[in-house]
């Protein structure tokens, strides 16, 4: 069965202002048809509110018969007020207020171990790689100490022969005395890093036309310590 909200009103002994409020809350089935809004109640509720009713009549003319004998004077029974309204509008607001805080930290709580979560687990990644990367600069620099080792034993083991230009260039007896060395060679022999090596050799390639210090022959460059000179172009 449905009814309007003033028919509800009646028969619940009920507010419009608390009735409203259910039907905001989902506390009542209703619908609304042409504009106008019913509250489906059941015929049982119906029976028992008309029952309850006619015995809370009853119990209301007894309990008139008994005071018109004492004091002559009417009860009446309170009636909801604005005020009482309003009073559990507040109460309400106030739960849902509670309420959503309570929500809010737990969200805030949720948020942070999860971030915390993250933190760790890139602190477990970082920490993977930096072991990967040290294993790899360990290997790195193993075959460059094997590289240079390598470099070094070959270099010892070939011969330095002056070319047939320089021998007839340069006499007999100058030979025995002249200190002639490979810039390549020496170079490796001075405590040097690579790239500071590569500086200095582009700097004797970009004089050696205009240098007579710097003898190249089969597209190598020779130094002689003994007649020349070199610190101008060996500082670094």
């Amino acid at each position: 069965m449905r009814l309007t909200l003033e028919e509800y009103s009646k028969h619940f002994k009920m507010s419009k202002e608390m009735i409203h409020s259910k039907l905001k809350n989902k506390k009542l089935n209703y619908i609304i048809e042409n504009g106008t809004t019913y509250i489906i109640v059941p015929r049982s509720s119906l029976k028992s509110c008309e029952h309850q009713k006619i015995q809370e009549e009853q119990k209301e003319q007894q309990m008139q018969k008994q005071n018109s004998d004492t004091t002559n004077k009417k009860i009446t029974k309170p009636k909801t007020t604005v005020a009482m309204v309003i009073a559990l509008y507040q109460k309400e607001n106030q739960q849902l207020k509670e309420k959503i805080a309570y929500l809010e930290a737990k969200i805030d709580k949720l948020i942070d171990d999860k971030e915390q979560m993250l933190r760790d687990e890139m602190s477990k990644i970082e920490q993977v790689y930096a072991k990967k990367d040290e294993q790899l600069k360990n290997i790195l620099e193993l075959m460059n100490t094997q590289l240079i080792a390598q470099k070094a034993h070959n270099n010892t083991t070939e011969h330095e022969v002056e070319p047939i230009e320089t021998r007839n260039i340069v006499k007999e007896e100058d030979k025995k005395e002249d200190e002639i060395v490979e810039l390549k060679t020496y170079l490796k022999t001075l405590d040097l890093e690579p790239y500071q090596r590569k500086i200095i050799k582009k700097r004797f390639l970009a004089v050696y036309d205009k240098d007579v210090r710097i003898i190249k022959q089969n597209g190598k460059l020779y130094l002689n310590f003994s007649k020349y000179d070199y610190s101008d172009l060996l500082e670094y």
